[in-house]
């Protein structure tokens, strides 16, 4: 059967980049902790806590004086002050996207502006950059959180806005809640849009696109808590019939796939290349049976 893998499948710069300074830092130090998951990827994740990598969810847990990963995804503001006080040695592999936008929301609190953060609320990148924004943020998810968002505004009387975005959101998503957001606001409101979504999440997104409309079944592969690996796979069922999301070649149903000829791959950005090439290779080898779409 034909495959069309994505260039862009895998690793992005900024997890690859966390993910070879982790692996260094633990052939020094046996012990090394990490807030949060490095990345959204299980296989990743499992191999270096092997090698010393300790994942935790709270600083109150990690000792005085021990060393700590701050991973791609940053932390809270509130949360350096910690790092500090307890003495600990922190390695700062935050994108330096996510860094700039910190510094971006920083100034923007700080002249006054009300801030528009579209991204998941959970998301570890939206929880860290919101501290810098407040009290005067919020995380738009859905169009609800636009109205809402505007009543906080019109309420405190805000002409000055600023919208930014977590790095890994959707392009659709956020040109509809900006473009309802400009129909929402008071006319003499200054609303100043930053497109702040990664260049790689971007064309990652874009190449997706294109690969689905030209197959009949598009395989994603990525960790399931991942959100850019999420958004690839609702372009895939937007853009294509048929679509699946896989951690592993295990999450892979193969007499589903022997039904088509035209298969699409494309991986999130946590996803180790390993993992993509082994599933390439079995699907490649593996020959069509009771084609679904004949003629």
């Amino acid at each position: 059967m034909e495959v069309i893998l994505g260039k862009r499948a895998g690793f992005c710069p900024g997890v690859k980049n966390t993910v070879i300074k982790t692996e260094k830092i633990l052939e020094q130090v046996k012990e090394i902790y990490c807030l949060g998951q490095l990345v959204h990827n299980k296989q990743v994740t499992e191999k270096l806590k092997q090698k010393g990598l300790k994942i935790v969810d709270d600083i109150s847990v990690v000792p005085n004086n021990s060393y700590l990963i701050i991973r791609a995804h940053g932390i809270p503001k509130e949360t350096y002050k910690k790092i500090k006080e307890k003495n600990i040695k922190a390695l700062d592999l935050t994108c330096p996207k996510v860094l700039q936008i910190h510094k971006q929301v920083e100034n923007y609190a700080k002249l006054g502006y009300y801030i528009i953060l579209t991204g998941e609320k959970e998301h570890p990148e939206v929880i860290g950059t919101y501290s810098f924004g407040v009290p005067n943020i919020s995380v738009v998810e859905n169009l609800e959180d636009i109205k809402l968002a505007v009543e906080c505004i019109n309420k405190k009387d805000i002409r000055n806005i600023a919208v930014v975005s977590q790095t890994t959101f959707s392009m659709e998503k956020f040109e509809q809640y900006t473009s309802n957001l400009k129909k929402m606001i008071k006319k003499d409101s200054n609303l100043e849009i930053n497109k702040t979504i990664c260049d790689a999440t971007k064309l990652r997104q874009m190449e997706t696109t294109e690969i689905a409309r030209q197959v009949e079944l598009m395989v994603i592969i990525g960790g399931k808590n991942s959100s850019n690996t999420k958004k690839l796979y609702e372009i895939s069922l937007r853009e294509c019939n048929n679509a699946v999301l896989v951690e592993t070649i295990d999450d892979l149903y193969m007499n589903y796939v022997k039904r088509f000829k035209k298969i699409g791959i494309m991986a999130g950005a946590s996803t180790p290349k390993y993992v993509i090439d082994e599933i390439v290779q079995i699907i490649e080898n593996t020959k069509t049976e009771n084609y679904m779409f004949g003629g």
